[in-house]
């Protein structure tokens, strides 16, 4: 039988590859940043030929390193999960997931029968507070954000990108003097969610009105709510598209037809050495399969 190099050289490489640098390897693997790199210079010698590109802070495989990532990585997930499906005194893999109630509501539920019958064994504890992020590692496994960017510390995939639209209620625009200019906001209430604090400003500005100012801001934690409040006329929400799109709501419009790219996306996103849990890893990919990804 062939020689291999050692499981822990191996597991070394690819926690190095995937996360970028030793340091945020070393801290999944729980090692030492000198141990990782000697079990990454191990598999080296045995390959006689190196597999980084080192740099400044920084570990990129090289033309070699991503061949080997490419082939080895998915053998040594499914080795991890082979050994935890023959440990695990039971069938159920308990995921406690943060998620804002909208895409929960819009995005997410609408899709769950999909889920348990791809994952069975997947159960999920949702928690819908806000914040998710900084309680990662502390009552939560992942966390679906809506967020400008995320911590590079942190492992994150972008799973969409969005307009930011202005909502309003049918009546604005039926009325006898209908809400068509942007002019008009200045006799409107602003509806903002505290999670997208910055839509209106960033409208405002990618649509060239800097002098525009609304009657008032209103703050909200619930998008479901701020769309209500739309629909009802007591105030245009800045939201997303997608927002916009998935309520369906015939009460609710879409006030002038600028196009305005938002600051914020939704992002799937965890600790690291989260991603060692099967039920982070198969949420993961059935999500990005079902709702799309962006590599960032």
């Amino acid at each position: 039988m062939r020689r291999l190099p050692p499981l822990t050289a191996i597991e070394a490489f690819v926690a190095v590859a995937r996360l970028g640098s030793v340091k945020a390897a070393a801290q999944e693997l729980a090692l030492s940043a000198p141990a990782l790199s000697r079990r990454v210079q191990t598999l080296e010698r045995f390959l006689d030929r190196p597999l980084f590109d080192r740099r400044h802070q920084a570990m990129v495989p090289n033309a070699d390193g991503e061949r080997l990532l490419a082939q080895i990585a998915p053998v040594l997930d499914q080795l991890s999960d082979a050994v935890e499906s023959m440990t695990s005194a039971a069938e159920v893999l308990r995921l406690r997931l943060g998620v804002l109630p909208l895409f929960a509501s819009q995005r997410l539920f609408p899709r769950l029968t999909e889920l348990r019958n791809a994952h069975p064994e997947i159960h999920l504890d949702i928690d819908t507070a806000a914040h998710g992020v900084t309680r990662l590692g502390e009552g939560l496994d992942a966390v679906i954000a809506l967020a400008r960017d995320i911590d590079p510390a942190l492992y994150a995939r972008r799973l969409d990108r969005n307009m930011v639209y202005v909502i309003g209620s049918r009546s604005l625009i039926e009325r006898p003097d209908p809400i068509v200019r942007p002019q008009q906001l200045a006799t409107l209430t602003a509806l903002v969610h505290r999670e997208m604090p910055d839509t209106f400003t960033a409208w405002r500005t990618a649509a060239g009105l800097h002098d525009i100012e609304p009657a008032a801001v209103d703050h909200f934690d619930s998008g479901a709510l701020m769309l209500e409040a739309a629909a009802q006329g007591l105030g245009v929400a800045f939201m997303h598209e997608s927002h916009f799109q998935d309520a369906a709501d015939p009460r609710l419009v879409r006030l002038f037809e600028i196009e305005v790219v938002s600051p914020y996306s939704y992002w799937f996103v965890c600790r690291p050495r989260a991603l060692q849990m099967k039920q982070v890893r198969l949420f993961r990919d059935w999500l990005i399969g079902a709702l799309g990804s962006e590599t960032v």
